[in-house]
């Protein structure tokens, strides 16, 4: 962390996380106020930006608070030793007889502010100082930690004061546009000239610049009309995921394997083979999702500046790794590193791999033609949800057996997908768009995996948190794909939760259980058991008519258990969620519940509406008609039960509600029909699907 103290007693930190909608700098800015005994009024979250702020990679995975909060609590309790050792020496008591609260360093009747003692404290070292190098005088108590603080960044979003990237105003700005190839597998042919219209071409990579927003989409559709591409089919049949991603070639990846004997194995296009079956009877059910979009509301931007006095980059992104995107850049244009400064500017919150990186090359490529002059570029909402990264459709073999109680016995899970990564840096490759479009093209393979250790990407939460005395769980990679994929909110745990959670009330059904007493039959983790039991108390649980769904995210996260109340006319609506969420200890409950109840209106709406549409040549769902979000008027009433843990380490909210809140749509459908959808997203359409195939 960076950690600056002015003589007027502002505290500026510069943490490696950014800001995404999701309030983590409030969150920050509170574990770090509390470490410096400051009032939170004192502290000033920067932005991070790579010249002088700390590499922490990505703002993803949930895993701020759990990562950066303790480093920053770290760093902050140093820089108060230091001050506090200062405060003793100036008045010849021991470091341990001084304290500090509210940013007033007091002993006995002595006082002093961070802003008294700033000149005499040097922080301008490269690394703070280590742990033990000062006296250890005791840490205050925490004043702000868990208490419900007004969010830092909502006051210039509320009133709508310049704050995004887009609102980025510099002298001499210029503006961008890129046109896209028509289709993935499109390549350039032919280019018309063009009078009066500034033409930047790089092989296949078009774009124009424009003196006004105006003239730059004026001379955009000129230059669609000037350009003739060669297409291609490369796309899949949209209409039968489960065989294109069965197809292969694939990775096999054998995530677990508790038995010497587990159940019947999957072939590679999802049937049982013979051998030895499981004892008990066996039950088995095939889930899916398809391909899903980020779909922010407001599309990606970024600015980019070549100085020609000393030949440096400046990019402005809403990027979610400021370092990542540096050294992907610095791939792309041959650039140096060293010569390249990347600074954060908020953005529509995306919460995963969108195209904020991708616009940001697209920027720095424009901005290469106009040297010294700064070019802003915005993609348009066609460029937004058909070539930026999607979430990987999946599918989903479960077979269990039971024994004569109803009780699961065995358990075997396969789940075929995409690779989950293509963030810039994955495995080397800088993963950024228009790299592949240039004259000497870069080669980007499939997406990838991230390490079981973060939690994995298609087998994220693929193990069940349940005690089942037998386990195999496998992921199937696809290796080959013309779709792009990258990470999108929760990657392969929305999926792999909905799955779960629905064959675990199938199961329930199938043994006459009520559902909620099935679950904790077959769990004995005490925090998850309490979070079922406070879910199903706040939502008045009654049983059948009601739908479940429960996780640990990632197996060492959040605990989430959503109950949902639906109603099932014409459309499938989603009336009421109750959702309990145990985070550990929780830094700011508001923040908690904001997060929680943005998830879960987010996973309704990937439940009931969304799905990337394509035939073999396009992606077809480019503009909301094509690509429907769930409405304001359709949102979910939401509440949020916190389930606190005051002294257990803080973990991430963000994501812990997505695939509970699909399972329990799911199942509330489920009871509320009396036919199981299995395919999402629950449209009409599926409804009616699956009424024919009972």
């Amino acid at each position: 962390m960076s950690v600056t103290v002015g003589s007027d007693g502002l505290i500026s930190v510069r943490a490696g996380k950014v800001e995404l909608g999701q309030g983590v700098l409030t969150a920050l800015a509170q574990i770090a106020a509390d470490a410096l005994g400051a009032d939170l009024a004192q502290v000033r979250m920067l932005p991070a930006r790579t010249g002088d702020g700390p590499d922490e990679g990505f703002t993803a995975g949930s895993m701020s608070i759990a990562h950066a909060g303790p480093a920053l609590r770290a760093d902050c309790a140093r820089v108060r030793e230091a001050f506090t050792v200062e405060a003793a020496r100036r008045w010849g008591v021991p470091p341990d007889a001084v304290t500090v609260r509210r940013g007033v360093f007091g002993c006995g009747g002595l006082t002093a502010t961070y802003g008294d003692l700033a000149e005499a404290v040097p922080l301008d070292r490269e690394e703070p100082p280590p742990p033990g190098a000062f006296p250890h005088p005791p840490p205050p108590e925490p004043v702000v930690v868990g208490v419900s603080v007004p969010r830092l960044d909502l006051p210039d979003k509320v009133v709508g004061r310049p704050r995004f990237v887009h609102d980025l105003c510099l002298p001499g700005r210029l503006y961008g546009r890129v046109l896209r190839p028509p289709s993935p597998g499109a390549r350039l042919v032919r280019l018309r000239p063009l009078e009066g219209v500034r033409v930047v071409r790089d092989g296949s990579f078009l774009g124009v610049l424009g003196e006004t927003e105006p003239e730059a989409d004026r001379a955009l559709a000129r230059l669609r009309k000037a350009a003739e591409w060669e297409e291609r089919d490369t796309l899949p049949d949209e209409r039968d995921l489960h065989a294109y991603l069965r197809t292969g070639p694939h990775e096999t990846i054998a995530v677990l394997t508790t038995t010497d004997n587990p159940p019947a194995e999957p072939d590679t296009g999802g049937s049982p083979t013979t051998g030895e079956p499981p004892a008990g009877t066996v039950h088995t059910a095939t889930y899916s999702r398809p391909f899903i979009a980020h779909a922010s509301i407001a599309p990606s931007c970024a600015v980019a500046r070549w100085n020609e006095r000393d030949g440096t980059l400046e990019v402005w992104s809403h990027t979610q790794g400021v370092h990542p995107l540096r050294t992907a850049l610095a791939q792309v244009l041959g650039h140096p590193a060293d010569r390249i400064e990347v600074r954060h500017v908020e953005g529509a919150g995306c919460y995963g791999h969108n195209g904020a990186d991708d616009v940001a090359l697209d920027a720095a490529l424009l901005a290469r033609a106009a040297p010294g002059r700064p070019v802003q570029v915005r993609w348009s909402r066609q460029d937004e949800l058909t070539w930026a990264p999607f979430g990987s459709a999946m599918s989903a073999d479960v077979t269990a057996a039971v024994d004569a109680t109803g009780m699961v016995c065995s358990w075997a899970y396969d789940v075929w997908s995409q690779g989950h990564v293509s963030r810039p840096g994955h495995r080397g490759f800088p993963g950024l768009l228009a790299g592949a479009h240039l004259e000497q093209p870069l080669t980007y393979p499939a997406a990838g995996e991230p390490s079981p250790a973060s939690g994995g990407g298609m087998a994220r939460n693929a193990v069940p948190i349940y005690d089942f005395p037998h386990l195999r769980i496998t992921g199937h990679r696809l290796l080959e794909t013309p779709i792009r994929t990258s990470a999108l909110r929760s990657l392969g745990a929305f999926m792999n939760v909905f799955a779960i959670e629905s064959f675990m009330d199938e199961l329930a059904l199938a043994a006459d259980l009520d559902p909620l007493a099935y679950r904790l039959a077959h769990l004995s983790d005490e925090r998850g058991r309490e979070v079922l039991r406070r879910a199903a108390d706040a939502a008045g649980w009654r049983g059948p008519g009601q739908g479940l769904g429960f996780a640990r995210y990632k197996g060492n996260g959040a605990y989430c258990a959503a109950v949902a109340e639906v109603e099932a006319e014409h459309h499938v609506r989603v009336r009421h969620l109750t959702i309990a969420v145990d985070v550990g200890q929780v830094v700011n409950p508001d923040g908690v519940r904001n997060q929680i109840e943005g998830g879960a209106t987010q996973a309704a709406s990937w439940t009931l509406k969304e799905r990337v549409r394509f035939d073999r040549r396009r992606i077809t769902s480019g503009d909301w008609a094509s690509y429907p979000i769930l409405r304001f008027s359709e949102a979910p009433e939401v509440s949020v039960e916190l389930v606190e843990h005051p002294g257990t380490p803080s973990v991430g909210a963000g994501e812990a509600a997505q695939g509970p809140v699909a399972a329990a749509i799911a199942n509330a459908v489920a009871y509320a029909l009396g036919v199981r959808v299995r395919d999402l997203p629950l449209t009409r359409e599926a409804v009616l699907a699956a009424i024919e195939r009972d």
